[in-house]
């Protein structure tokens, strides 16, 4: 799934080419694709159509448009967006590019802009889906997220943590709730009410910088050693952000359908038997919460008293 940096990556190109642009319309093409707005595919147009894009905002992997609201008031809706496995965002500029994307086989839906271009909601495994949700005040005061500055988020990500490239993020109090949990590592990492935005690829890639081992218990940590995940994290995230997120196959793309290239970068993720870039040996693929998790045996040994 995407995580932090390709999210980001999208949420980028959405603040660049489709807010300030206004919604004149919307086809829903499947409605599974909408199926968490409660309204259903009819309430959902129509929540849409009219309405102004005033902003592209993230938390973590989670992607918002802000709808518009009169002048000088705090936005109270969002068109939400969970690109799931193989969810797209793609901006179709003109009305002849929509035209020709209008055959696509996985469009699931469609928002017709007033420049003559659209919004289009691509989902080959249907996985994601599109909900225009009511915002919350954010606890502590601070912007919701990314790309605007209204202290206010939607409801389904209230619970959500802020993430590790936030400003707005305590990282003393962070720090804290990781080394107070009795768990392991990685999960911790992982646990998107602590800290949002690190999956799978980036938390792997995170504690072979940082020489720890993805199932070292939490209480056992020094302080410096969770700050030292946490900076190995922010770091890689900024890496694969500035190479446009990591692509696999061609499911992962910003809005212009361009692949990002961090995957060449990888040190250990998916590099099962391959030398350790920094001692050079073999690295280790375990199970791991129905996935994987990659390591380098020497320079990120595994605890006795592991968290599994």
């Amino acid at each position: 799934m995407p995580e932090l940096p390709e999210v980001e990556t999208v949420r980028d190109g959405l603040a660049r080419h489709v807010v300030g642009r206004t919604v004149t319309g919307v086809d829903v093409r499947r409605d599974y694709s909408v199926r968490r707005h409660q309204g259903g595919p009819l309430d959902f147009a129509g929540q849409l159509t009219g309405r102004r894009l005033d902003a592209a905002v993230r938390r973590g992997k989670f992607l918002w448009l802000l709808l518009d609201t009169p002048t000088g008031e705090v936005p109270d809706a969002a068109l939400m967006a969970h690109l799931g496995m193989s969810g797209q965002l793609l901006v179709r500029t003109t009305a002849d590019d929509a035209r020709t994307a209008d055959v696509h086989p996985h469009l699931r839906v469609r928002l017709r802009l007033d420049d003559g271009g659209a919004l289009d909601f691509v989902d080959q495994r249907t996985f994601g889906h599109l909900t225009v949700t009511e915002l919350v005040p954010t606890p502590d005061g601070a912007p919701g997220g990314a790309g605007s500055p209204w202290p206010v988020v939607p409801e389904p990500a209230a619970h959500i943590g802020r993430d590790l490239l936030d400003p707005a993020l305590d990282r003393p109090a962070l720090v804290a709730r990781i080394r107070g949990r009795r768990t392991g590592l990685k999960r911790a990492l992982l646990d998107q009410t602590l800290t949002s935005g690190v999956g799978n690829i980036y938390a792997d890639e995170a504690l072979w910088r940082a020489r720890l081992h993805y199932a070292r218990p939490t209480e056992t940590l020094r302080r410096a050693e969770v700050e030292r995940a946490l900076d190995a994290a922010a770091e890689v995230m900024r890496e694969a952000l500035a190479q446009g997120g990591t692509s696999f196959d061609a499911l992962y793309v910003d809005v212009n359908g361009a692949s990002g290239y961090f995957d060449r970068s990888l040190a250990v993720y998916g590099q099962e038997g391959r030398p350790c870039p920094r001692c050079g040996t073999p690295v280790r693929r375990d199970e791991f919460m129905n996935r994987s998790s990659y390591t380098c045996p020497v320079c990120q040994p595994r605890p006795r008293n592991a968290h599994w």
